[in-house]
């Protein structure tokens, strides 16, 4: 970890600090532990969003940090086919490989580095899998996938993929060039990321050096979320420790800070976090497995709709009788 960087950090874009005389910054309002457990064939994850009350994580539902793990050969996992309906995932690969396909053509591979952003709405089938080769030689494996709601309005527009290779993520560094910031989606002082979304988000993957600070302007009316997938250090003005599985809630304010800690593991020599924020819906969240809508009875129509093979049958043919292309 990471796919993506540079040799020197200090070619990059800049991003400058919040004025400290007019900011606000954010404080914590609680830090917590992602609790492992395993998905679809059985790759560990860690929940990162369990026990946090839906109304700070809003517009986003849940979040997997898938790995990090390395495979021996022949067992890489994936998923079976499955469904879902009323949300858009986003799958960010550090490390290896994950091949997707779905019930409307669609599919690709996501090596590392790599954005892939589902827009499930109305619903499809999909399913994730290692590459024929990757579960032959085994190997390192880490990824996160997050689930960003939709607003009623939108629960059933049309299914939209969009990738994102690991060169067009927007690469900054702070100040004192002591971080790598990738950003992936939404915007940071006056940078933008690649990204296109329906609900608006912003997503950074920071690189922290040992000691170094990251103070970055955030919208106010976005809520604000720091997730540790690997090292140590603290956030916000008070300075919370946090380390690997880790996730810090923001309150209020339009300034947040992240700091690695001077002494970090061998393993993990930086401190790396994934910063998210976003506008909240604040509508009304029905869910039921892979399901996301506002209503009961919106669930009860998905789940027929699934069971009637209304969402897609498989397996896809793909599009234009060509290789697949977009999804997760």
């Amino acid at each position: 970890m990471p796919a993506v960087t540079v040799d020197d950090v200090l070619v990059l874009p800049r991003v400058a600090g919040p004025d400290v005389s007019t900011s606000v910054e954010r404080t914590v309002s609680a830090v917590t532990a992602a609790p492992q457990g395993y998905e679809g064939e059985g790759f560990p994850v860690r929940r990162a969003f369990a026990g946090v009350n839906h109304r700070d994580l809003d517009p986003f539902i849940h979040m997997d940090q898938m790995g990090e793990v390395e495979y021996a050969p022949g067992e890489p996992k994936g998923t079976a086919w499955h469904p879902h309906r009323g949300f858009e995932t986003v799958t960010y690969m550090l490390d290896g490989q994950i091949e997707h396909q779905d019930s409307t053509g669609g599919g690709g591979l996501i090596a590392g580095g790599d954005t892939q952003w589902m827009t499930a709405g109305s619903g499809l089938l999909h399913i994730e899998a290692p590459p024929e080769a990757v579960v032959m030689s085994g190997g390192l494996f880490h990824g996160v996938q997050l689930w960003v709601n939709l607003p009623a309005r939108m629960k059933m527009t049309d299914p939209r993929y969009q990738d994102i290779g690991g060169g067009e993520v927007k690469l900054l560094t702070t100040e004192d060039g002591g971080a790598v910031l990738r950003l992936i989606a939404g915007e940071v002082g006056g940078h933008t990321g690649p990204g296109v979304t329906h609900t608006p988000i912003t997503m950074v993957h920071a690189t922290v050096s040992p000691g170094a600070q990251v103070r970055l302007p955030w919208r106010p009316d976005f809520n604000a979320l720091v997730y540790v997938l690997a090292g140590s250090g603290t956030v916000g003005a008070e300075h919370r420790p946090v380390s690997t599985g880790n996730l810090a809630v923001f309150g209020a304010g339009d300034a947040l800070t992240v700091r690695a800690g001077t002494t970090q593991e061998s393993r993990s020599p930086q401190l790396d976090v994934l910063v998210l924020g976003g506008q909240p819906i604040r509508e009304p969240i029905a869910a039921y497995g892979p399901f996301v809508m506002n209503t009961r009875d919106e669930l009860i129509t998905a789940v027929e709709d699934f069971q009637a093979g209304r969402l897609g049958t498989i397996p896809a043919t793909p599009k234009d009788g060509g290789a697949p292309g977009g999804g997760h």
